[in-house]
């Protein structure tokens, strides 16, 4: 019996990483509407900054972790002695202007969420409450920002946040759903929209 071919993907998943391609198959591109969820990729893609984003997937349990579970409740009351003890942790990246912008974007994070009753209204308000679906064929069809990236990033900066540039938005609306950038050939371009909400 011939092997079943292996599905095609996106052409940034390094095939060799197990987790890697985990991520590509079942997350990146979900429309996420949770708040928690949205904390914890705002603090990842934040700590991803100059890094790649394997170097932050691999540690993303530690940070669950350290950052108790992304609830950005929790975090925005994580104190300056709390901080010192995060840039000791060898799990998360000890970087020490992104753990206190992790602590400054929760506080800001929950003015956003009392302004707008959700962070995923806010933030869904940028694609105007439903994905864009691009038509991407090839490595060189990904772009590092849009329009709603730059504005996205302009109103979090308005609002206090650190460590939320365009390029960084774009990677969260990515990540999020709130952009479908699978290649059209990827057997998850069609899915990602017919995949429930998380």
């Amino acid at each position: 019996m011939p092997k079943k071919a292996a599905p095609l993907r996106c052409p940034w998943v390094d095939l060799s990483k197990p987790d890697y391609i985990a991520y590509h198959d079942e997350e990146w591109g979900v429309p996420v509407r949770d708040d928690l969820r949205l904390f914890e990729f705002l603090t990842l893609e934040a700590a991803q900054a100059g890094l790649s984003w394997y170097t932050v997937l691999r540690k993303r349990e530690n940070y669950r972790k350290a950052f108790a579970g992304f609830d950005p409740a929790k975090v925005a009351r994580f104190s300056d002695a709390k901080i010192e003890k995060l840039l000791l942790d060898p799990g998360i990246i000890r970087n020490r202007a992104k753990v206190v912008a992790a602590v400054h974007n929760a506080r800001r994070f929950l003015e956003v969420q009392k302004e707008f009753g959700s962070f995923a209204a806010y933030m869904w308000g940028f694609t105007g409450g439903k994905p864009k679906v691009n038509a991407l064929k090839a490595h060189k069809d990904y772009r590092p920002t849009s329009p709603e990236s730059d504005a996205m990033s302009a109103d979090l900066r308005k609002r206090g946040f650190k460590f939320v540039g365009s390029t960084i938005c774009y990677a969260h609306m990515q990540a999020t759903g709130m952009v479908n950038d699978h290649i059209v050939g990827c057997f998850r371009h069609r899915q990602v929209g017919k995949t429930p909400h998380r």
